[in-house]
């Protein structure tokens, strides 16, 4: 009898010892990372059909159905709070009729600026009609508050009711200020917005260059000039006028009143620099369509194995949200901004990274949240949405890995990584790097401020470190300066513009290898037995230690 046992204990583990032998290893389960899921899924994403996935558009509602239709097919759970695949994103569209020319006074002395081809105003707050009259310019240098570096634009100064003029960036000329010419958060246009609400101001006008954007003018001009969302019921101080001008027009403007902007900015770059009146005033009356609308995130889980870290989660992330349609067509006869890199790409390596990840036996130690949220494209609201109200609690959030745009240049040396030396998490990204024989680079572009840009920063406020790569430019196979003149091309000619469509002649070796980079490393996360953790004195740390010490208050 003892005999039977064992015979049966021995073929029982000889099964399972064969069944474990091939379960699919993450090198295996990666092979589900491969071109025909990836042109699959962008084919369908950017189609005319979905009308450019605008927030709150039949295409959006197109959109949330196909991603959560395939989360389900692949097994995994609804995972928003209210048990579906729905975290719904509660919005407010504003859609401004400016006045075709704006003019801008100062005594006898006057300067009218056109609508769209040199400034672009938008209503600050959810209403129908906004009044400016005679309000006063002011130039305010970079609008930066910030305490840790002794700085502060506005000195005091009462500002209230008026125009603020401020430019864009934040000073690079001090390598102990500001990280130099690395771009924060105080360089991102929104700050400036926020900032100036502060003081009380009726309205912000921020100076357009190139340099300063990161991008050219046409990138306003199409991301300004269509609805304009932000989350219903958001607090805070609010202006009756948000505003971009170009350089020119700025020029003009400060002009009018005898002010020299060279002059103006040169003396921005210290800390002695004071608010300065410009003695032109503004009237402009606006009028906007004002309506609700509800977007929604996707949310997905994949339980995790360990008992002890499957509360915790790791987060694949990658909106799914574009521009919609213009009313207006490019000289080609498009109106329809299909976003295929930015970001059907980011969202079909998100169901791919889902799909391998349902192939691995044993599953990963901690669950495996994927999110697909919405309306990154006006202002991270989606992101920003959920970690207001996440479904887990920050401090069981271990990582997030986001995804927005892919390279779809060709396979690259370099590994670049948005935020390198911010947090534990480069150890996992230089390790898989380097099992592609591969060089991890910090970003290529600091001074364009990318990491504030999308997603991961909504979970960084709330603690969250993260992993988010920008294409390579050591393009394999290229010569020197090749992927930078291609990327340069991309943001001039394709970035937020009609032409950003599903390209069968896309060279997609690099998105498959960066996507299989990103799925091992956030396998690695989700099975290692330490929490990530932002390096020590980085801005995310406080909130970081924040969110565990009230993660283990909830559990005493």
């Amino acid at each position: 009898m003892m005999f039977r046992y064992a015979c049966v204990a021995t073929l029982l583990w000889g099964v399972c010892a064969s069944a474990q032998d091939s379960a699919p290893s993450i090198d295996t389960a990666a092979q589900n990372i491969n071109e025909a899921v990836f042109r699959g899924h962008v084919r369908f994403l950017a189609d005319d059909l979905l009308e450019g996935r605008g927030p709150g558009s039949r295409g959006d509602a197109i959109t949330q159905l196909y991603l959560s239709a395939q989360f389900q097919a692949l097994g995994l759970q609804p995972a928003a709070a209210d048990g579906t695949w729905f975290q719904p994103v509660p919005l407010v569209g504003v859609k401004t009729e400016a006045p075709a020319e704006i003019q801008f006074k100062s005594g006898d002395q006057s300067v009218t600026v056109q609508s769209g081809t040199d400034f672009m105003s938008t209503i600050g707050s959810p209403k129908t009609k906004a009044s400016i009259t005679d309000a006063e310019l002011v130039f305010i240098g970079y609008g930066i508050q910030a305490p840790e570096y002794d700085w502060d634009d506005f000195k005091d100064v009462d500002l209230t009711g008026k125009i603020l003029v401020v430019m864009n960036n934040d000073p690079s000329d001090d390598p102990e200020l500001f990280a130099g010419r690395r771009r924060l958060y105080y360089g991102r246009w929104d700050y400036k917005y926020e900032s100036a609400a502060r003081q009380g101001a009726a309205g912000a006008i921020i100076i357009h260059t190139t340099p300063s954007a990161g991008y050219p003018w046409q990138v306003i001009q199409t991301s300004w000039a269509g609805e304009e969302f932000e989350l219903r019921d958001a607090g805070g101080p609010r202006m009756e006028l948000k505003a971009w001008a170009t350089e020119d027009a700025a020029r003009k403007i400060v002009a009018c009143g005898g002010q020299d902007l060279d002059a103006l900015r040169a003396a921005a770059e210290t800390r002695d620099f004071r608010p300065v009146p410009l003695g032109v005033t503004l009237s402009v009356d606006l009028a906007a369509k004002v309506r609700t609308q509800d977007s929604a995130n996707i949310l997905a889980r994949l339980p995790g194995s360990d008992p002890e870290l499957a509360d915790e989660h790791v987060i694949f992330m990658a909106h799914h949200d574009h521009l919609g349609m213009s009313a207006e067509r490019d000289i080609n006869g498009d109106n329809i901004y299909n976003g295929a890199v930015d970001n059907a790409s980011g969202t079909a390596a998100l169901l791919a990274i889902a799909k391998a990840c349902v192939e691995l036996n044993p599953r990963p130690a901690r669950s495996v949240l994927f999110a697909a949220v919405a309306a990154e494209e006006q202002g991270l609201l989606g992101s920003k949405y959920f970690a207001a109200d996440p479904p887990i609690p920050p401090g069981k959030l271990a990582a997030v890995i986001n995804i927005d745009s892919t390279n779809v240049l060709g396979r690259t040396h370099d590994v670049n990584v948005i935020g390198k030396g911010k947090s534990s998490l480069d150890v996992h990204v230089e390790a898989v790097a380097t099992s592609q024989g591969r060089v991890v680079t910090p970003d290529h572009f600091p001074d364009r401020g990318y990491y504030y840009r999308s997603d991961q920063f909504s979970l960084a406020k709330i603690g969250v470190p993260g992993v988010y790569l920008h294409s390579g430019i050591n393009v394999v196979g290229k010569p020197d300066g090749w992927g930078k003149a291609q990327l340069d091309d991309w943001v001039e000619k394709v970035y937020h513009q009609p032409s950003d469509e599903y390209r069968d002649d896309w060279n997609l070796s690099g998105t498959i290898e960066d996507t299989r980079l990103l799925f091992e490393v956030g396998i690695r996360v989700a099975n290692d037995a330490e929490m990530p953790f932002w390096n020590p004195g980085d801005e995310f740390e406080a909130a970081r230690k924040e969110a565990i010490r009230q993660s283990a208050s909830n559990q005493d």
